[in-house]
């Protein structure tokens, strides 16, 4: 499944470079990752990256953005060929 970064991010600037997919950016308010990109480092790194840079673990799971393992490897093959 995607990451979701919540609304109590403070917009420290830690995950947008970590991110191997460019997934992440400004929102609005706070970074915001898109679902279409994140593949949740697999392909990369064994963890997402973000969510370990992450100084106030506002890095979660997207319960409206489910995948499975199968379905980020596929989607990390689109992106990177």
């Amino acid at each position: 499944m995607a990451l979701l970064i919540l609304d109590s991010c403070i917009n420290c600037d830690m995950c947008e470079p970590e991110c191997p997919n460019a997934a992440i950016s400004m929102g609005n308010k706070v970074y915001e990752i898109d679902p279409l990109r994140c593949t949740e480092c697999v392909g990369h790194y064994d963890a997402p990256t973000c969510a370990a840079v992450c100084p106030i673990d506002v890095v979660k799971p997207d319960p409206h953005n489910k995948e499975s393992l199968d379905e980020l490897a596929e989607k990390f093959v689109r992106l990177n060929s």
